[in-house]
C-alpha cells in the first residue's frame, strides 16, 4: 500500500516536471535560460571581484538608444543593443584610461547620457509598447529558434574568451600592479572584459530584460563568493546557481503565470539569502555562533 502511494507520488512529480517540456516554446526557453544563467554567473564572478556591479547595471540601461535606433530603422533590436553596448563599454574604457576621470565617474556620465538618449528616441516612437516591453522585462517564453542560435553562439564566444584568458583576467582583477609589472596589456584586457560584459548583457535581454540583467550578473557570483575560496570553484558554483535559478524560475513562471525574468531573479535572491545566513565560516549565523562562543570563553577566563 505504502509502495503504491510512493509510486503514485513519484509519477505525479515526473508529470509536473515533464509536462511543460511538451511545448516547443518551453524547450527553447529552458535552453536559453540555462545558457544565460551559466554565462551571467561565470562572467559575474569577475564583476563581483572587481566591484563592477554598477557597470553591469549601467551597460544594461545604456543599450536603450541602440534598441530605439534599430526599432526606428526596422532592424534587429539585438544587433542595435549590441552596437550601443560595445560603444558605451569602449567609451568607459577611453574616458577612464588615464586615471584623470575614475571608472565609476565615466560609467555614471555615459550611463546617464545613453539612457537619456534612449528615452528621447523612444518618446518619438508611438507603437513601441509590446516589443520594447519585452526588451525591458524579458520574455524567455518568446525565444525563437534564431534567438536560440544567436544566444548560443555569443555565449560560446564569451566563455571561450574567458577560458583562454583566464590567468590574465585573474591577475588584473586581483592585482593590477602585478599585471603591469608582468607587462600584461592591462588596458587591452580591461577593454576586452568590458566588451565581453556588453555581449553578456545583450545575450540576457530576451531572458531577464534590461531591468533585471544586473541581478543575474551579480547575485550568483556573490552567492558563490560566500561558499568558496578559489576562483575556479567560485565560477563552477555560480554557474550551477545561475542554471538552477533559471530553470526553477521558468517553471514558476509557467505554473503560476508570472513574469519569467522576475521569477528567475527572485529564485537567485532566495539562494543568496540562504547562503548569507548559512554559509560555513562567512554566514551570518556561523559568525553569530562564533562570536557567542568567543564571549563565553572570555567570561569563563575572567571567572577563573
Amino acid at each position: 500500500m505504502l509502495r503504491a502511494r510512493y509510486r503514485k507520488e513519484g509519477a505525479e512529480v515526473i508529470t509536473w516536471l515533464t509536462a511543460p517540456l511538451a511545448y516547443e516554446f518551453m524547450q527553447r526557453g529552458l535552453m536559453a535560460s540555462i545558457m544565460v544563467g551559466v554565462l551571467c554567473a561565470v562572467i559575474g564572478c569577475y564583476v563581483v571581484l572587481r566591484s563592477m556591479a554598477f557597470i553591469g547595471d549601467a551597460l544594461a540601461h545604456a543599450i536603450l538608444p541602440g534598441i530605439a535606433v534599430a526599432y526606428l530603422l526596422k532592424g534587429n533590436l539585438l544587433i542595435g543593443a549590441l552596437a550601443a553596448a560595445v560603444v558605451v563599454a569602449l567609451g568607459i574604457g577611453f574616458f577612464s584610461r588615464q586615471g584623470t576621470i575614475k571608472e565609476d565617474t565615466a560609467i555614471g556620465i555615459l550611463f546617464a547620457a545613453a539612457l537619456s538618449l534612449g528615452v528621447l528616441l523612444i518618446s518619438t516612437i508611438r507603437t513601441y509598447a509590446v516589443d520594447l516591453t519585452h526588451i525591458l522585462f524579458g520574455n524567455v517564453l518568446g525565444v525563437s529558434t534564431g534567438d536560440l542560435w544567436l544566444t548560443g553562439a555569443l555565449s560560446l564566444l564569451v566563455l571561450t574568451a574567458i577560458a583562454l584568458l583566464y590567468k590574465e583576467f585573474l591577475v588584473i582583477s586581483f592585482d593590477p600592479v602585478l599585471a603591469t609589472t608582468l607587462r600584461l596589456p592591462v588596458e587591452w584586457l580591461r577593454h576586452l572584459m568590458l566588451i565581453l560584459l556588453a555581449l553578456t548583457v545583450v545575450v540576457s535581454l530576451q531572458t531577464v530584460g534590461v531591468g533585471l540583467v544586473a541581478a543575474m550578473l551579480v547575485t550568483p557570483g556573490a552567492t558563490a563568493y560566500l561558499l568558496t575560496r578559489r576562483l575556479p570553484a567560485m565560477m563552477a558554483v555560480a554557474a550551477l546557481i545561475g542554471a538552477f535559478s533559471s530553470v526553477t524560475g521558468l517553471y514558476i513562471s509557467f505554473y503560476w503565470n508570472v513574469a519569467s525574468g522576475a521569477a528567475v531573479v527572485l529564485v537567485a535572491t532566495a539562494v543568496f539569502l540562504a547562503a548569507f545566513l548559512l554559509a560555513p565560516q562567512r554566514g551570518a549565523l556561523w559568525q553569530w555562533r562564533r562570536g557567542r562562543q568567543t564571549s563565553l570563553l572570555a567570561e569563563c577566563a575572567e571567572e577563573s
